[in-house]
């Protein structure tokens, strides 16, 4: 899922041009390096450099702004880049978030990585991954109908909305696969079995 540590400010009245420009793939479905197989999540860095989650070939590629193919970074489904260039990625069916460390050979569990549960120290099928400016760590844990919140170092989570069983009501969840934050903080949630968009107002920021 794309990375929303700073989130710029977009005018209520901004308007786009209705003709896009391919940016990464575009030569139909494969695993050569300009193509994709089912992208699923993308992030955009100041540099305009492209990362997309490839979830068919199970990697994250990188574009460079103007490149007509894209390197292979790391391997998985989710994915998320801190201020200080790290790779999060979520795991999907490890039910772990991955940290790694730029230019890191090797990845540390930085949330989950107990097995499948439904403890606060672990997750059931991961979705989405967001870190923010303090290092702390939002998860989308899919089966468990929750977003859960880990801040730096810790050796649990918490769950910040859901978790009390999937259904349609305003409170719950069905399949929470990615998240995202708007700039006052506000959460927004993919509800995937709900086939919706779940706006969750912060209450407080203190």
């Amino acid at each position: 899922i794309p990375l929303r540590t700073s989130p710029i400010d977009i005018h209520p009245n901004a308007r786009w041009k209705q003709n896009g420009l391919t940016v990464a793939g575009g030569h139909g479905p494969g695993n050569g390096i300009n193509q994709l197989a089912n992208g699923y999540d993308l992030y955009v860095d100041d540099d305009q450099t492209v990362y997309v989650a490839d979830q068919s070939n199970h990697r994250i590629v990188e574009w460079k702004s103007g490149a007509t193919s894209g390197q292979v970074e790391k391997r998985s489904s989710q994915t998320s880049i801190d201020r200080d260039h790290s790779v999060y990625v979520s795991e999907y069916r490890n039910h772990r978030v991955m940290k790694w460390m730029e230019g890191a050979k090797q990845g540390i569990v930085v949330a989950g990585g107990q097995g499948q549960g439904n403890s606060l120290t672990q997750f059931s099928y991961p979705g989405a991954v967001v870190v923010d400016q303090l290092g702390t760590i939002y998860v989308a844990d899919d089966r468990n109908d929750r977003i859960m919140r880990w801040l730096k170092g810790a050796t649990h989570g918490s769950v910040i909305v859901g978790g009390n069983g999937g259904g349609k009501e305003s409170n719950r969840l069905c399949g929470p696969i990615s998240l995202s934050f708007d700039r006052h903080g506000n959460l927004y949630v993919v509800d995937l079995r709900n086939h919706r968009v779940k706006k969750f107002n912060i209450d407080s920021n203190s």
